[in-house]
């Protein structure tokens, strides 16, 4: 009885494996049919996912581009990709045939989160007419309260001097700054979407802080990319509220600052904040299914703000800082150009930075992002000196500020960044704050830091501390 019972699983079993690798190879057949480039074998149902290190997706993507040149194919799962690398591919892609690129895969996180149709955000939003609502939306908003404007200047550079009060507390003891980096960042954009700014010890405003990096880690977990690239998996009882609990949870504290704004709003009045906007077009757009204006929609736009918004400036300060201890001749230079155009008691304003080309270069050679521009912002054919820190990459032989077209950490074309001014007006008035108050160095008796970064959804510093002596 056992031996028919195993004359008969032993073909049943290879006649389900050969079913299985006929209906995978016709799911991967529009990859051949489409002319695909060339990319690495594929493993039945797999794909590449076990050739792509998703804790360091900068560096299996330059290995690959040796293997394959700028332009490659992938098979995650069962999905196809294509991935560019260098300046000329990424151009073409964003620039030259931007209405082809400017779509978003459909994430399938996003019925888990229970929101509703038409509401996807605006950052990882379908090319279509909801996206094209919110990014109107959010651009005339964000400009409405000062973007671009002195108003909004006038908030950062009094955000950086609490920053700066913050790091005199320390008494140039050593401290990691990345928090109080996070803080500050995520106080410029509080301000926008609530019209209030938190105490940096405020139990509300710790716990957003706590909740976005969180999230952050959680999209750039391996069980992410894994989920991601096997969406069925989402049906294991529990699996999803495990995936994404940080993302709940940060929504659920969204919803209590809403209901807050309910409450307070007058709809009389002027909108107080992109908060009261939105409201005020969700009312307009009450009887229209088609419109993107929902409560979904609102906890979705912020959420991307604050994500995408605090943690990229934070961590481009958090680098910024970093390179100065690792290198102190720079920094004393820099300082210098401070001292020449703005003194030690004016406070830097955006006006300055005109005048000031050392800084900016310093700031532009500091920003490393972890997207698929990362091939660009380190090209061998670009840039001089591609893995070191160099500020002269963005400097002339008569030492004015340049910025090379190989330049594009905010992306380029129909997606390109909306938040950049923002971001930019950050960077120069907290990073030249910060250097005009205080001298930075590795504190005594620690190891130098390391340059290496850890690579999740950004690539971030390694853990270091500095201390910040006043000047």
């Amino acid at each position: 009885m056992g031996l028919l019972a195993g004359d008969v699983l032993v073909p049943l079993a290879l006649a389900l494996a050969i079913f299985l690798l006929l209906v995978d190879l016709m799911h991967r057949r529009p990859r051949w049919t489409a002319r695909y480039p060339p990319g690495p074998m594929a493993l039945p149902w797999l794909g590449n996912v076990l050739q792509v290190d998703f804790q360091d997706i900068a560096y299996s993507f330059g290995q690959l581009r040796r293997r394959f040149g700028d332009v490659y194919s992938l098979q995650l799962a069962s999905k196809p990709a294509v991935v560019l690398n260098g300046l000329e591919a990424v151009r073409e892609a964003l620039v030259k045939h931007n209405e082809d690129t400017a779509d978003r895969p459909p994430s399938p996180i996003s019925e888990h989160l229970g929101h509703r149709p038409h509401a996807e955000g605006v950052i990882m939003a379908r090319y279509g007419p909801a996206w094209r609502e919110q990014r109107r939306f959010s651009l005339s908003t964000l400009r409405f309260f000062g973007l671009g404007k002195k108003s909004l200047e006038l908030w950062v550079t009094e955000e950086a001097a609490c920053l700066c009060a913050a790091f005199a507390d320390h008494a140039a003891r050593p401290f990691s700054p990345n928090a109080l980096l996070n803080k500050a960042v995520g106080n410029v954009i509080a301000s926008l979407t609530y019209g209030r700014r938190f105490e940096y010890d405020d139990q509300s405003f710790l716990r957003l802080m706590e909740l976005v990096e969180k999230q952050h880690q959680q999209e750039s977990g391996y069980l992410m990319q894994v989920v991601m690239a096997f969406p069925v998996l989402l049906r294991i009882p529990g699996l999803s509220g495990k995936v994404i609990s940080a993302q709940k949870a940060f929504m659920a504290l969204l919803d209590e600052l809403v209901t807050e704004h309910r409450m307070t709003r007058d709809p009389a009045q002027p909108p107080r904040d992109l908060t009261d906007a939105f409201l005020a077009e969700v009312e307009k757009a009450k009887g229209n299914p088609n419109s993107s204006f929902n409560d979904d929609n609102l906890r979705l736009v912020v959420s991307e703000l604050f994500s995408a918004g605090m943690v990229t400036t934070s961590t481009t300060l958090a680098w910024g800082l970093l390179l100065m201890i690792l290198h102190p001749d720079v920094q004393r230079r820099l300082q210098q150009e401070i001292d020449e155009v703005i003194g030690k008691v004016r406070r830097p304003a955006m006006g300055d930075q005109a005048h000031m080309p050392f800084t900016t270069a310093v700031i532009h050679e500091g920003t490393t992002l972890f997207t698929n521009l990362s091939s660009v912002l380190k090209d061998e054919a670009v840039w001089e000196k591609p893995f070191r820190f160099h500020p002269e990459h963005f400097l002339d032989a008569q030492g004015r500020f340049v910025k090379p077209e190989a330049f594009m950490p905010f992306s380029a074309g129909r997606r390109m960044c909306l938040g950049e001014p923002l971001a930019r007006m950050e960077l120069f008035l907290f990073f030249t704050s910060l250097l005009q108050r205080f001298s930075f160095s590795v504190p005594p008796g620690h190891p130098r830091p390391s340059d290496h970064g850890v690579c999740n959804f950004l690539v971030t510093p390694s853990p270091y501390q500095l201390c910040a002596v006043p000047r």
